[in-house]
């Protein structure tokens, strides 16, 4: 095998290595998986107002965080 299509080889898959690391590490770092509750929420509430009412339950939490949030930045 040439020495030259090796080194192109073996530099292409550190290159797309790299770029699955950087997209991976990415996600993390932004939430991409933090979804935890994305599957079990289809078991747990039976009817759409159950999910609904689930819903509307955790964007208060979230606005509650916030606010506490930015009550201690204060």
């Amino acid at each position: 095998m040439n020495t030259t299509l090796l080194i192109v080889m073996l530099f292409t898959s550190i290159l797309i290595g790299l770029f699955g690391l950087i997209a991976f590490l990415w996600g993390l770092k932004t939430g991409q998986f933090d979804d935890e509750k994305k599957f079990t929420q289809g078991v747990l509430f039976d009817s759409t107002d159950d999910l609904n009412q689930a819903i509307a339950q955790q964007e208060k939490y979230k606005l509650l965080k916030k606010e506490l949030q930015n009550g201690k930045d204060l």
